[in-house]
């Protein structure tokens, strides 16, 4: 995507030969991703900067690689305590000097990690906006050297974003605090308005502003509308055996009904909600970013900064409440830059469930704005247009390619209807003989020819278009009724959700238009795809030994998995098959701590594979 710079052009590469070999050395990464060197540059050069890059675009390096080449401490401001431990031990397991302040720790533990900030000793701090906006933690602060802040998921300073959190709101203190600090901001999902409402917050002083692409080539969408329920997570299941996986879920209620029926088909699941107690959580996420559990099954309390790369695939089991949640729950799967899938099974209900949910929110503002966000989504669901293509326009973006090999849509797992025009007008006629005055569900119903009591009392089974679907299933009835919202042929209205024609659908009635509507499919069978590339010359069986020598490894230093080594690395190793220290330097991943750490393990594991 387009990136919004306003520094000199000389300036992008002012630092490039330096941070890359940092990025050589401590991570074994020989190029930047997209926007990367320009954000980092921003830190090198003391300019605040605000960065939109999609999960799996490397946001973190953006502020850690510059830490190593600056003097003083780099702070980095992230809001969920659970997930520091993980991040610093990814550095440490790198070489980085990193340490974590938050209230886990306790006084004694705190008190080290100041002295070893106070002593030179760390690079980077990472500390929850709580603690940092202490009295006494900005005084600490303020007698030690800083280098610069860094805000993770800065979507949350802003109240027009997914995951707002007031205590984010607060961190504008620091701007007068350090005056001479820069600040930079850091998240994965963020449109215009939200952008603009960080950067105002924050006090961000004439800010860099880059936006890389939210597209995530690697990700293939798909999309179904639910309809067996539990069996047809079980067909994606049953695609991706002995993979990491996430399944997300509305409610607590449903987290735990479908964590138990899976496993009592024989899928190791565990559950992940705030109605667990904080230990059970912990448990529960530790042992999955561990790989000792293959599948989470979790509410949206689930997943902020989960750096967990080797997740191959995501599933909604319902529509989520927006776009941009969407966006941040189906973009934890494939951070490594292999392929992964992310499907939703969605039905109309799940609509009516977010809107009695959101309408408990404490504002008018933010209750429209939900209902907004929840619009949009249910437009995409509906929608038969490229998944990317349609992602990419909500935030903004204009893809190049107006298809792709990577969703349903493009990938013709989508089959419409053989007369779109008839059955749709006789839809909208159902929707003008009822008057307009009522729900989809209510005019699915009399399409469909049901003898229900109310529509049997307004004398509904007298209209023509009474029975007039009844040869096909209610549930596509909906569907269809759906897609035509969503192409603008139909609309909800009033307090009700009464469902109105359009002057769009007056022209469909005159058979001026052309509506695009589908049939449910059935979920295939994975196949190998010409995309996937990932696998090209990669011998699975050692793939498959090296997983379990990554497992032993994290295991003996209390680790997840993925801070050892990613698949994308693993992978390389079985596809390159070194059998020296220099040739196991060069695979990707492996800096010079790595390469002491892990080197001689691995060599050994492969070359007794391959002998």
């Amino acid at each position: 995507m387009s990136s919004f710079l306003s520094s000199d052009d000389g300036s992008a590469h002012q630092h490039e030969s330096e941070l890359r070999n940092a990025l050589t050395k401590y991570w074994g990464f020989e190029e930047f991703l997209p926007l990367q060197l320009e954000s980092m540059n921003a830190v090198m050069n003391d300019r605040d900067s605000l960065c939109v890059f999609p999960t799996g675009g490397g946001k973190s390096l953006c502020f850690q690689a510059p830490a190593i080449c600056k003097d003083g401490l780099g702070v980095v401001v992230s809001p969920l305590i659970s997930l520091m431990k993980d991040q610093v031990d990814s550095l440490r397991a790198c070489g980085v000097n990193a340490a974590c302040l938050n209230s886990t720790l306790s006084g004694e533990e705190r008190r080290i990690v100041k002295e070893q900030i106070q002593s030179g000793l760390q690079t980077l701090i990472y500390i929850a906006p709580e603690m940092l906006l202490k009295d006494s933690t900005l005084a600490f602060l303020n007698s030690t050297k800083l280098s610069f802040i860094a805000i993770d998921e800065a979507h949350c300073v802003s109240e027009w974003g997914h995951d707002f959190r007031p205590e984010y709101r607060k961190l504008r203190i620091l701007k007068d605090r350090y005056p001479n600090i820069a600040i930079h901001a850091y998240t994965a999902t963020a449109t215009e308005q939200v952008r603009q409402d960080i950067a105002q917050q924050l006090a961000l002083s004439s800010p860099e502003i880059l936006v890389a692409s939210v597209d995530r080539p690697n990700l293939t969408y798909k999309i179904r509308r639910r309809q067996r329920g539990i069996d047809q997570i079980v067909e994606v299941l049953n695609n991706h055996r002995g993979e990491s996986g996430i399944i997300y879920c509305i409610s607590r209620k449903d987290v735990e009904s479908t964590s138990n029926t899976l496993n009592t088909l024989g899928f190791a699941t565990l559950p992940y909600h705030a109605g667990l107690d904080s230990n059970t959580r912990k448990h529960n996420q530790d042992r999955f970013l561990r790989d000792e559990v293959d599948i989470i099954v979790a509410t949206v309390a689930f997943g902020m900064g989960i750096d967990k790369s080797n997740v191959r695939y995501v599933i909604h089991a319902s529509m989520p409440k927006s776009l941009e949640g969407y966006q941040q729950e189906s973009g934890r799967a494939g951070r490594d830059g292999l392929d992964a899938e992310c499907w939703m099974f969605f039905n109309t209900g799940d609509f009516m469930t977010w809107k009695r949910l959101v309408e408990h929110s404490e504002s008018q503002q933010s209750i429209d704005g939900a209902i907004r966000s929840l619009e949009a989504i249910s437009r995409f669901c509906n929608d038969v247009e490229c998944r990317h293509v349609a992602l990419a326009a909500y935030f903004g973006e204009q893809l190049e390619s107006k298809t792709c090999d990577a969703c349903d849509v493009c990938l013709d797992q989508i089959e419409l209807v053989d007369e779109p025009l008839v059955l749709a007008q006789k839809i909208v006629s159902c929707v003008y003989r009822v008057d307009q005055g009522f729900g989809g569900d209510y005019v699915s119903k009399v399409l469909s020819g049901s003898r229900e009591k109310r529509i049997l009392n307004n004398g509904h089974d007298q209209l023509s278009t009474f029975g007039l679907l009844n040869s096909d299933n209610q549930n596509d009835i909906r569907t269809w009724l759906e897609q035509l919202i969503s192409q603008g042929f139909l609309a909800r209205a009033g307090e009700y959700n009464v469902i109105k024609i359009t002057d769009k659908g007056n022209q469909l009635l005159k058979g001026n238009a052309a509506p695009k509507l589908t049939k449910a499919v059935a979920i295939q069978k994975a196949t190998s795809s010409s995309k996937d590339i990932s696998w090209e010359g990669v011998d699975r069986g050692l793939f498959e030994r090296l997983r379990e020598v990554r497992k032993g490894e994290a295991a003996d230093r209390d680790v997840p998995a993925f801070v050892v080594f990613s698949d994308a690395s693993l992978r390389d190793m079985a596809r390159r098959r070194p059998s020296t220290s220099v040739e196991f330097r060069a695979v990707h991943g492996v800096g010079d701590q790595k390469l002491i750490e892990y080197g001689e393990t691995f060599v050994s594991a492969i070359i007794e594979y391959c002998s």
